[in-house]
């Protein structure tokens, strides 16, 4: 742990911000991979530890570089394949003879999975002052059994500490909770209408959560979506944008790809997100989920049909303003649902035409007139 932490801190940053700066996405790619199975395969002979501790110790040292949200990202056609195989595995441990045979044992581990842990979680999230929402979705979020559990339970096994009753116990009450978790998501809401329904419960549960809105300064608590915005792109007209809108009292979050523009903008006090932005989870991050618009700034950006539709995906009614290099782009980000479109050929036209009739003598009017037909003819109604 020694070793990877200085080895992390001090070489793998450096290395990442090498292989970011080519711009080959199936580099860095491929880097992160090899990164994650050389720590997990090189503790495992180096060290004489298992590859699972390894892999999560490099989970750790690329989750702590400025990389980890587009590691994670990249990484996620990976991870999905993995989660198949891990429920796969799991799945072929169970033992259906041992759910005839010990029925009462089963059903005692998922009680205090399903039950118990969440009540703990439950009560001490309360006690912290937290929203009784938050602490139902945390009491829920924990009753499942997760894939470490099977980690202690091999070691268990093999130092003759959990018998194959108790291994076969753990297999099928994890299996049980995975299956279960998302059914009881469903329950919060109308467990929340019930509790409102009745007013001394409701003031119980919510009293710590009253307090604490009490207590917490009113712009704080001011989450009205015109008031954020999200902006693809830190160049030029990026921070142009980015200016304007704090100015206006809006607040900017910007996503960008390069690395030492995020880091630049993140001194200057600029939430400022790394990543790709045709990946779901980099504008979750961005908080796209809850801002009132998101501007694609970049000029001739690849794939930007894909980011509307991510973002239209995570909050539908997002007000989107994108540009294009081209007239003949701007139908399919309609298409998308893109509401506002802006060309570099279209605003170079308008651009001309305005200066060429102010030094023909054209009164304000006649240009104003010219700019309108030509714009019609440009863009259409």
């Amino acid at each position: 742990m020694a070793f990877t932490a200085f080895f992390g801190t001090r070489v793998i940053p450096r290395l990442l911000d090498h292989v970011a700066a080519t711009k080959s996405r199936e580099l860095f790619t491929l880097t992160v991979l090899a990164l994650a199975l050389g720590i997990a395969v090189g503790s495992a002979l180096v060290f004489s530890v298992s590859m699972a501790l390894g892999a999560f110790l490099a989970g750790m040292i690329v989750g702590r570089s400025d990389y980890s949200l587009r590691a994670a990202a990249d990484a996620l056609p990976m991870r999905d394949a993995f989660a198949v195989l891990f429920f796969v595995s799991v799945g072929m441990l169970l033992d259906p003879a041992h759910l005839i045979e010990a029925p009462v044992l089963i059903l005692g581990a998922l009680a205090v999975v399903l039950v118990g842990k969440p009540l703990v979680a439950l009560f001490i999230v309360w006690l912290l002052r937290y929203p009784f929402r938050s602490a139902l979705t945390v009491a829920i979020a924990l009753s499942q059994i997760g894939e470490f559990s099977f980690i202690l339970a091999t070691l268990g096994r093999d130092l003759k500490i959990l018998s194959e009753d108790a291994t076969h116990t753990l297999v099928a009450t994890s299996i049980a909770s995975i299956i279960l978790n998302p059914l009881l998501y469903r329950l919060i809401d109308p467990l929340e209408r019930w509790i409102a329904r009745r007013p001394g419960l409701a003031r119980l549960l919510n009293r710590a959560q009253s307090r604490a809105a009490e207590a917490e300064p009113a712009h704080e608590r001011t989450t009205d979506p015109a008031h954020s915005a999200v902006i693809i792109g830190a160049g030029p007209t990026g921070r142009t944008v980015m200016r304007l809108l704090a100015d206006a009292g809006i607040t900017p979050t910007m996503v960008e790809l390069n690395i030492d523009s995020v880091r630049a903008l993140r001194e200057e006090g600029i939430a400022a997100v790394y990543g790709d932005a045709t990946r779901p989870d980099t504008l979750a991050a961005a908080g796209v989920a809850t801002a009132g618009s998101l501007i694609l700034t970049s000029a001739g950006m690849a794939n930007s049909t894909e980011v509307i539709r991510a973002a239209r995906e995570l909050k539908p009614d997002i007000r989107v303003l994108a540009r294009a290099d081209y007239l003949r782009d701007m139908q399919e980000l309609k298409d998308v649902g893109a509401d506002t479109i802006f060309t570099g050929e279209g605003e170079v036209a308008l651009a001309f035409i305005e200066d060429i009739m102010s030094r023909l003598g054209a009164t304000p009017e006649q240009i104003d007139r010219e700019r309108d037909r030509a714009h019609k003819e440009l863009f259409g109604d």
